[in-house]
């Protein structure tokens, strides 16, 4: 029997403003974080500089240049047949350095020239509040989130963007995969814990400790971000946003069960449970006694925690992996490593391709919370070639038409399954700059973008194969072409 999503089902696209906004010196906006991150590529990380150099080349300063382009993307995304597009908002140019006393007027003017361009083809727009980008001039004073001092800016910031967009935006995440927090390279990007740091941004710089406290620092501020909303705007919609990587166990050896299972709940259940659940899980203890995490509560914030429980439940998801107790092959992917698991493919960038994954996650997590959900990023970054075909530049992507199709009958298979699942954005409608690599050869959109990883090119948009097989998934809410 054909599988039957829901009516009113949302289908779109997501983006972060730091990889498609570019402009990002002009009309009074501050530099961020990821304006300090150069270029880098599958073999070299990303370097991170405290000064910006002009002499070299940072690619998300330019993005794709949607500041400008902006009624031109979200036409295409008409076209396609959106009904919902997932945006962050820009800290830095709302507060150019996080601190300000007010707010900078022609940043908020912008979201509302975005906000409008979307309502004018009835398209819902789904905002990040912290997508890996905050001023960098809260990493110079406070090195970002480690500092409780952040709580506060960041509910002024809330509540300012809240006070503006109260009539043109229904649903929000508070911070984009804050569980990467956790990670190595993650926490690079999450927290933002570089002060004074140049180098590689897969090096790791920060203790286990303050990791966890930046992340509490967060948790608190979320909270209280979303018990404000709650109060004042009750049409909002409050939800979080993981980075959902699935485990499997690597043998059928009960000790690698029981590394499974840690993991499992290190990368994927330790921030949900608190934002979901209001508190921090019964494993927590444990988890920071034997890693020598002590960590600074104040009065009130467990209270806090409780009252400021989400609504619905977000996450990424690209790719599974092996944890096991021996030896065995490694492959990188989001932020993390995993063991290679022999019976899945690849993408060019060596993250692990398997939707069935995703519909097992999908009801684990709703298995565990019972909550509305979304899967806000899910696809496939690769390689594409322009070819010309009787005078017209096309780009024929099969590959990605079927990781599309495959993981849409995943999710598809997961609503029969009993899962009250929202809605599907995939990850970079339209190309953008990698946030891992700093690349744009990395392509993940339906809409190809003719700029290159040395910063050359038209910016002109095409619309690539996939563009059309998406569009025929949208128009049938998920019944044809799959």
């Amino acid at each position: 029997m054909a599988v039957t999503f829901p009516k009113g089902f949302y289908w779109g696209g997501a983006t972060a403003a730091n990889q498609i906004e570019g402009a990002w010196d002009q009309d009074g906006r501050g530099p961020s974080v990821d304006d300090h991150f150069l270029g880098g590529s599958i073999t070299t990380p990303r370097m991170i500089t405290r000064d910006i150099d002009p002499a070299r080349f940072y690619p998300n300063h330019d993005g794709i240049d949607f500041y400008h382009r902006y009624k031109e993307d979200i036409a295409l995304f008409a076209e396609m047949g959106f009904n919902m597009f997932r945006l962050s908002i820009s800290w830095s140019r709302i507060f150019p350095n996080g601190d300000d006393e007010k707010p900078n007027e022609a940043g908020l003017a912008f979201y509302d020239n975005v906000f409008d361009e979307l309502a004018k083809y009835g398209i819902e727009p789904l905002v990040t509040l912290s997508h890996y980008e905050m001023p960098y001039h809260l990493v110079e004073k406070y090195n970002g989130w480690e500092s409780r001092e952040l709580i506060g800016l960041f509910e002024r910031y809330c509540k300012t963007v809240f006070e503006r967009y109260q009539h043109k935006v229904r649903y929000w995440l508070t911070f984009n995969e804050i569980n990467c927090g956790t990670m190595d390279m993650g926490n690079l990007f999450e927290t933002s814990m570089i002060q004074g740091f140049e180098g590689p941004a897969s090096a790791s710089h920060t203790t286990m400790q303050q990791r966890y406290q930046a992340l509490h620092h967060q948790f608190v501020a979320s909270a209280r971000v979303v018990r404000y909303a709650h109060e004042h705007y009750p049409q909002f919609k409050m939800g979080n946003m993981d980075c959902f990587i699935l485990s499997y166990p690597g043998t059928c050896d009960p000790a690698d069960q029981m590394a499974c299972l840690s993991e499992m709940r290190r990368v994927n259940w330790y921030c949900s449970d608190v934002q979901v659940r209001g508190a921090y899980p019964s494993y927590a203890k444990r988890f920071w006694r034997e890693n020598g995490i002590e960590l600074k509560i104040e009065d009130g914030d467990l209270d806090d925690l409780a009252a400021g429980t989400i609504d619905f439940y977000t996450f990424s998801y690209y790719m599974s992996g092996l944890v096991s107790t021996h030896e065995m092959q490694q492959v990188e992917g989001n932020m993390s490593e995993a063991g290679r698991n022999p019976y899945l493919k690849s993408t060019d960038w060596g993250w692990q391709i398997d939707p069935e994954g995703l519909r097992i996650a999908l009801n684990q997590i709703y298995d565990r919370y019972q909550i509305p959900m979304m899967v806000v990023e899910n696809g496939m970054g690769a390689l594409d070639e322009v070819v010309v075909e009787n005078g017209e530049e096309r780009i024929h992507d099969q590959y990605r038409i079927d990781y599309l199709r495959s993981h849409v009958r995943a999710i598809g298979e997961a609503v029969d399954d009993g899962v009250d699942l929202m809605g599907y954005t995939w990850w970079g409608p339209i190309d953008l700059v990698s946030a891992g690599t700093g690349e744009m050869r990395k392509r993940y959109g339906f809409i190809y973008v003719d700029k290159h990883d040395d910063g050359t090119g038209t910016y002109e948009r095409r619309r690539k194969d996939s563009f059309f097989a998406y569009q025929k998934i949208i128009k049938s809410n998920g019944a044809e072409g799959l």
